[in-house]
């Protein structure tokens, strides 16, 4: 059976299993938040040690915490960011308003671990004390907020990694399309030609101005308020504190942090990452258009477009044999509707903060973080197993070419706009092709209308 330690906190005794590194605050709140059944996102926990560390180390150069405590609570921190207890961290991804839980179970695991290494006892807290000692000259206040802009720029480093590979994809794509000319469409009809290459170029191109949007979202992120403690006031911090933690910060996180401006701001307003909420859908809504394209051009293969050939990844169907499905663009889609939904969480939460403080913090990281773990997972599996093995059916696109009448519309200027409508008309009504009617009625000749419908000229 398992035993337990008496802890005290500010409400009184709790039970803690004698296991545990985190305390009181820890095990009533794990109680209570018992919402998605995920705990905290591991960036999130390394982002929240960094700053503990970061915090003993300004302490103890500004003089105001004794040495031993200092390089007791830098020491168990660096066993956390070596990944160990990392079992401790058990508050929900959501939780309470301006993520205290959280905040306040990584100084309880910090704490208990710091007192082992002086050689005192877990629940020790007249020695070393997770509000006194780890939480000095913090606030959850400031914490969560550096916490989440730390969490976020370490999911989107590999986000925008991962991007990268798709549009390299794609441009790769683009260039073995170079020269396939297929029917254009607009409103879903048919319209002039265009190429393959043109359509994969168009998405290469979209997708990184998306990637420029999100680089300058990560910039903003660099600047942090940790510092300003409660209100941004930076009540209970010693001289010079907001500069000597964020230095220690940067050097540790390996981030170029900078404090921010105005502190109270910082505090008030969760602006920099509802923007970069924003630019992770806007993101969403240019590879859903790309994902449903994809899965038009592919559609068939006898009866719809079939215009490419996608990759056979599994089966895609139990009952219907032989049956190849666009079953990666598919999930592409499901992934985009998932984070345009979280923008639209984190926007609420954006704008439900009151006078000195947002206290959404929790859920708009959660869906932040939520996104790109499945923009930085699954984005190389869809641009190699799915982007990498398009091929085109020439046979198809070259019949919807040839049998096309909107090509008339590049006879415009020899025969004129009410012409070209009558013969369009009748090539749909007879299905003779446009080469064929033109000739008929002498409107052209031969070499005339084969300069008009050259492949040169479509391509210009």
């Amino acid at each position: 059976m398992s035993s337990f330690r008496i802890d005290r906190d500010s409400l009184g005794q709790v039970e803690v299993p004698s296991e545990a590194y985190y305390g009181p605050f820890t095990t009533r709140a794990k109680e209570l938040y018992k919402v998605t059944g995920h705990k905290a996102h591991l960036n999130l926990i390394r982002a929240y040690v960094m700053i503990k560390k970061s915090a003993a180390l300004a302490n103890k150069e500004l003089e105001v915490l004794e040495k031993n405590i200092s390089d007791a609570i830098v020491k168990a921190s660096d066993e956390i960011l070596e990944n160990r207890f990392l079992d401790q961290f058990v508050i929900d991804s959501i939780n309470s308003g301006a993520g205290t839980a959280v905040n306040m179970n990584c100084n309880e695991v910090i704490a208990n671990r710091a007192l082992e290494i002086i050689g005192k006892k877990k629940g020790d807290y007249d020695s070393i004390n997770p509000n006194d000692h780890v939480n000095m000259s913090q606030s959850s206040n400031d914490t969560f907020p550096t916490a989440m802009h730390l969490a976020i720029m370490a999911n989107l480093r590999e986000t925008l990694t991962s991007l990268e590979k798709l549009i390299q994809s794609l441009h790769n794509k683009s260039a073995e399309f170079q020269g396939i000319i297929k029917v254009g469409r607009t409103h879903l009809m048919d319209a002039l030609p265009v190429t393959l290459k043109s359509e994969f170029d168009s998405y290469a191109f979209s997708l990184e101005l998306t990637r420029k949007e999100i680089t300058q979202t990560t910039e903003d992120l660099l600047f942090v308020g940790l510092g300003g403690t409660a209100v941004g006031t930076g009540a209970n911090t010693p001289k010079g504190y907001r500069q000597v933690v964020v230095k220690h910060l940067s050097e540790i996180s390996g981030f170029d942090l900078k404090p921010s401006s105005n502190t109270y701001h910082f505090l008030q307003s969760r602006y920099h990452v509802a923007r970069c909420s924003s630019a992770l859908r806007n993101l969403a809504l240019e590879l859903t258009k790309i994902a449903n394209d994809i899965r038009l051009m592919a559609s068939g293969p006898l009866t719809g477009l079939a215009e490419i050939l996608i990759p056979a990844v599994h089966a895609g169907s139990s009952i219907m044999p032989g049956k190849v499905n666009p079953s990666l663009a598919e999930c592409l889609n499901m992934i985009c509707f998932n984070i345009i939904g979280n923008d639209v969480s984190v926007a609420m939460a954006a704008q439900a903060g009151q006078f000195e403080l947002n206290v959404m913090l929790p859920v708009m990281l959660k869906c932040v973080l939520e996104s790109t773990d499945m923009l930085k997972n699954f984005l190389p599996i869809f641009a190699s197993k799915m982007i990498d093995g398009l091929t085109a059916n020439r046979t198809k696109l070259e019949s919807y070419v040839d049998k096309s009448p909107v090509v008339v519309t590049l006879l415009n200027p020899y025969i004129g706009y009410m012409k070209a409508a009558e013969i369009y008309k009748e090539s749909l009504r007879t299905n003779k092709s446009i080469k064929e009617l033109v000739l008929s009625e002498g409107l052209m000749t031969k070499d005339d209308l084969d300069r008009a419908l050259a492949k040169a000229r479509i391509l210009e």
